[in-house]
């Protein structure tokens, strides 16, 4: 499998719990926070729910 980093770059604040609760899954918790993960279908489907709150970028 490949791997990606995922950086969060914008705050959970008003966004809603489901969100917020897949961020602290993807391990990021505070801005600027980083995670290598391995991309498999799980990650992917969490990565498209909040692809507007993080970086991702191919390792």
């Amino acid at each position: 499998m490949a791997k990606v980093r995922v950086t969060k770059v914008k705050s959970t604040i008003e966004k809603d719990e489901r969100q917020k609760r897949t961020m602290q899954a993807l391990g990021l918790n505070k801005i600027g926070a980083t995670n290598e993960l391995e991309l498999n279908p799980a990650v992917e489907g969490m990565l498209k729910k909040v692809h507007h709150l993080v970086k991702v970028e191919n390792i």
